[in-house]
């Protein structure tokens, strides 16, 4: 066994759900839950339901439990405790910090244009609330390939950055293309022009596939769901120090208003899914050069099928393996094939399961794509997946792809 590689009956064997019949290609939806977190969340509601804060003895275990939930989500990330906000969606967090940001009139914001909705429908509305000038992202159509793989270029943003842009926002990598932007490029270029501009990222598609370390990255708000990184329906916020200090609190005038969660909490997260979250950061320590090895062997086994194909296949984003330029979120539609004709006819005698549609990232598709509302096909993969079962899907495309020449 290689020295990166992953000893995948461990792996395998954390994931509950994957004894089953189903084979989950649809990851980038939303992962299969680890064993762990599933008994961390069972526990604490057996032993520790109650309301945080109290004086007797299950009250101080539970916020306890909280707190190291806490604490767990802030260092994987290489933030404090103070920077972090967990709440129910990347959407809603996103949302939330729109509503704490107070502009003026004529400041402006740059919006990338091939972003998931989340990441872009609230800096829409706050623009219109606030009259705050919209200045759209796009990706350059330079290259040879740039309509089927669009990128977002840290070069790109000279001709959009002012001493008024306020707000800069963008994917880590996109839930269609797969691609990774580079995120550290684009935060310096924006804070080398622009030091008061804030640096939003969405990180959702990325997180299940590398590590993170925000500080390195130099961002200031950047938020991913750990329900899409093998944990339980919630999801976690960055924001910097620029950015805490932006930020206006949303919650109850006699509350603190320091930190992030002070802040932007609203309540607080669900506390039994805070409390499994050190399952996830433990699982994964110490796995990301294997996850990167396993990730690049399966999306290299379809990526290598899809681009030798050469019959109307379009693979939508890198079509490269290279683990440093995608993850192994991979889309593609067939001429003479609607996606969802034939992600159906593929599950209707296969165990695979994945996806067609534009996966709200409506503008991408539609706009810079050029797809209809059928959007592509995709398949999403993690480390837990294996090279047969990729073989597999091979053969099942195949299969039905051959009834129609």
């Amino acid at each position: 066994m290689m020295a990166d590689a992953l000893d995948m009956h461990q792996v395998r064997g954390s994931f509950p759900s994957l004894a089953g019949g189903q084979v989950y290609m649809d990851n980038a939806g939303g992962s299969q839950a680890l064993g762990t977190v599933a008994e961390r969340i069972r526990d604490y509601l057996l032993t520790t339901n109650v309301q945080l804060g109290a004086t007797y003895a299950a009250g101080k275990t539970a916020t306890d439990r909280y707190n190291a939930g806490y604490a767990a989500a802030a260092e994987y990330i290489g933030a404090s405790r103070g920077e972090v906000v967990i709440g129910p969606s990347t959407t809603q967090l996103f949302r939330n910090v729109s509503y704490a940001l107070r502009f003026q009139e004529g400041d402006e914001l740059i919006v990338s244009a091939i972003d998931h909705e989340a990441n872009i429908a609230p800096w829409v509305d706050l623009a219109e609330r606030q009259k705050l000038v919209l200045k759209w992202w796009k990706p350059s159509f330079g290259a040879s390939n740039a309509r089927t793989n669009p990128k977002l270029l840290a070069s790109d943003l000279a001709a959009l950055l002012t001493d008024k842009t306020r707000l800069v926002t963008c994917t880590h990598a996109s839930n269609i293309l797969g691609t990774i932007h580079d995120i550290k490029a684009i935060a310096s270029t924006v804070h080398d022009r622009n030091p008061k501009a804030l640096v939003c990222v969405d990180a959702v598609a990325y997180a299940p596939h590398r590590r993170i370390d925000v500080k390195d990255l130099g961002v200031d708000l950047y938020s991913f769901s750990w329900y899409k990184v093998y944990g339980p329906h919630i999801a976690l916020l960055y924001a910097s120090p620029l950015a805490l200090s932006t930020l206006h609190s949303l919650g109850h005038f006699f509350n603190p208003h320091v930190t992030l969660e002070n802040k932007l909490g609203l309540a607080g997260a669900s506390y039994e899914l805070v409390h499994a979250l050190p399952a996830v950061t433990a699982y994964l320590a110490g796995k990301w050069a294997g996850i990167a090895a396993q990730e690049q062997r399966l999306q290299a086994t379809l990526l290598d099928w899809l681009n030798a194909r050469g019959d109307g296949v379009t693979v939508w984003g890198e079509r490269s393996s290279d683990p440093a330029v995608r993850v192994p979120t991979v889309s593609f539609t067939v001429r003479g094939w609607r996606s969802r004709e034939l992600v159906e006819a593929v599950e209707a005698e296969s165990p695979f399961a994945f996806r067609w549609g534009a996966f709200y990232s409506n503008r991408l598709v539609k706009d810079v794509l050029g797809l209809s509302d059928d959007g592509v096909v995709r398949v999403s993969l993690v480390h837990y997946n294996t090279v047969d079962e990729v073989k597999g899907l091979i053969a099942a495309l195949e299969k039905v792809l051959a009834r129609r020449k």
